[in-house]
């Protein structure tokens, strides 16, 4: 691992805890490869009987670094080049997926935009009570990619995935588990203690049956996930650098609060 994403593993139990909390986690393009490297070292590792992906702060991510120049200036890019980039965050969140283990997410304070499309990737989301999910893309001018669509929709329904996708609502621990979006509500500061607890649950189970029933599981209900949104990567592409995107990341930039300096 690195100085932005570190491991440990105590019987089995792995904890993968990202750790850029002078700009509260945001996802660089670095990062996202890290955490698709290190998901993919997790689907081939022995012994490896669950996963918690946490934080270092007190947020989780507030989403894409929208400093990242890489993300935008592809002016004079070609379609591959176009394309590929979305991509980046689509593989990381399927490489978390695809991990044969249980999976839990660990959620503190700010989960926004792909911080909360790689929650949706893991099996259970546990949240703070004040911590809260929000996918702001159509905000900033660009349809939700990364696979995220059919997994609101898979976990909350239809009528949920509009106000998730298309108002940008925020969900509060609370609201988030009535939505289906989350599992379990911690107090304040306790998500990644209960999120140990539930993956030591977990791992006291046959790993095998386990293994096997979350298969089944994911199997059939992502069965159509690739159709859904197999195009996110194009559309993305084509919306990114439109004016009114170009525009709208200019107004939600302006609206946050300035960053710490790394």
């Amino acid at each position: 691992m690195s100085d932005i994403l570190q491991s440990s593993n105590e019987g089995g139990i792995w904890t993968i805890r990202i750790h850029r909390p002078e700009v509260r986690n945001v996802f660089s393009i670095e990062l996202m490869r890290e955490l698709t490297d290190a998901a993919r070292r997790l689907q081939d590792e022995p012994g490896v009987r669950a996963v918690v992906l946490a934080a270092s702060g007190p947020n989780f991510t507030a989403g894409a670094d929208l400093k990242d120049r890489r993300r935008w200036e592809l002016d004079g890019a070609g379609l591959e080049a176009r394309r590929a980039l979305p991509q980046i965050g689509e593989r990381m969140c399927q490489a978390w997926e695809d991990i044969p283990a249980v999976t839990i997410c660990a959620i503190e304070g700010h989960c926004i935009g792909g911080g909360t499309a790689l929650a949706l990737s893991l099996d259970f989301r546990v949240m703070g009570r004040d911590a809260w999910l929000q996918l702001p893309e159509v905000a900033i001018g660009l349809p939700l990619s990364w696979g995220a669509v059919p997994r609101v929709i898979r976990l909350a329904g239809p009528a949920v995935a509009r106000r998730a996708v298309i108002l940008c609502d925020k969900f509060p621990g609370p609201a988030a588990v009535d939505a289906g979006l989350a599992d379990y509500v911690a107090e304040n500061g306790a998500a990644y203690a209960d999120a140990l607890a539930l993956a030591r649950r977990v791992a006291d189970l046959p790993d095998s049956a386990v293994k096997m029933s979350k298969e089944a599981i994911n199997v059939t209900t992502n069965a159509l996930n690739r159709l859904a949104s197999f195009m996110a990567r194009d559309q993305l592409a084509l919306a990114a650098h439109s004016d009114e995107a170009v525009a709208a990341r200019e107004r939600f930039a302006a609206k946050r609060k300035p960053r710490d300096p790394k």
